[in-house]
Formats: C-alpha cells, structure tokens, sequence
C-alpha cells in the first residue's frame, strides 16, 4: 500500500499495529527512547462535548536509523488518546508511520480527518438507511446496495433544500413531484 501511495505521488500516514510487527516494535523502542531521554516535542488537545471528554496527544520522531525497511519511511509518530464518557475512562496508543515529517499539531489534524470523513459518512449510511441492519450477504448483493445507498446519499445531499437526509426520503417516498425535483439538482 505505501508503494502505491508513494506511485501516486501522495504521502501516507499509515497506521502501525500487528499489521507490521517489526515497524511497530522499532516505533515503540523509539519512543521509549526518547521518553527516557526526558524531551519529546508534542502537540495535545482536549475537547468536551456530548457528555464526554477526549484529550489527545501527539509526539514525531525521525525514523530510526535501525528501523525495519518500509517503503519512504520518514518519520514514526505516536498518538495518546483518553476518551471519558459517563464516568468511564478508556485510553489507547497508536503509531504511525509517516512518509512525510508532519509537525505534531498537523498530524492531529490529518488523522482526525480522515476519522471524521469515515465517521460522517457511515453514520449518516446507517442513521438513514440502516445499512447496518443489511441482511444482504450472498454475491455482490452488499457491494451493489453499498453502492446504491451512496448514490441515493449524494442526490439528497445535492438537493439545496434545508431538511434532513430522513425527512427528504419520506417526502420523496409521499410525493412524485418531489421525487422527481431530487433529480433535478444533480450536477
């Protein structure tokens, strides 16, 4: 995958866990490393809303000289994170690599978006057509209806009308006029 994103002219951030062990190894010593030395340049954040408080922090280090080969390596980057909801704290490390030195704060800033696009989209998938409800399971049945439901999401987000996504479905469902208006708005 990162030959690939590296071909294409993208650089990649790609997220370190068993998928390989040896990388991950080497950016666990590497941190443990610079912790110990006492001075890791970090970035963190706290936010509070919905009944809940997540702090993050991020840290970027150099690719260690002893690093396992990984295609465009640059950098190893290390994300704490604490997420407390109704009294219960839960905290998680991830690591990263990195094919571009990003500065801490920027590196928030790329994970958080691309989190928050595959969040926005699977739960407006499932809030308006259930899509984890699907009992399709045979063939491209899931594929082709994953499919569909995208198209069907993009003509109602396309429609300039203010409603939500569900009420757009049900007036489009009472009404043809409006069915056929959707329609009209896709470019």
């Amino acid at each position: 995958m990162a030959e690939g994103v590296l071909a294409s002219g993208a650089d990649y951030a790609l997220g370190l866990k068993g998928n390989h062990g040896p990388l991950h190894a080497a950016a666990v010593s590497a941190f443990e490393q610079a912790d110990a030395k006492g001075f890791l340049p970090f970035y963190e954040t706290v936010e509070e809303a919905h009944d809940r408080q997540e702090w993050r922090c991020a840290s970027v280090l150099p690719a260690p000289a002893d690093a396992p080969a990984f295609p465009g390596l640059a950098a190893l980057a290390r994300i704490e994170a604490e997420r407390v909801c109704g009294g219960k704290a839960e905290q998680s490390v991830r690591y990263v690599a990195l094919s571009t030195a990003l500065p801490p704060q920027r590196l928030l800033q790329v994970v958080r978006a691309h989190w928050s696009i595959e969040n926005q989209l699977h739960w407006q998938l499932d809030v308006s057509f259930d899509e984890d409800a699907a009992r399709t399971r045979k063939d491209y049945g899931p594929e082709n209806l994953a499919l569909l439901r995208r198209i069907a999401l993009d003509i109602l987000r396309a429609h300039p009308d203010k409603r939500s996504i569900r009420r757009k479905m049900n007036l489009a469902r009472l009404s043809r006029t409006y069915f056929n208006e959707l329609f009209a708005h896709m470019r």
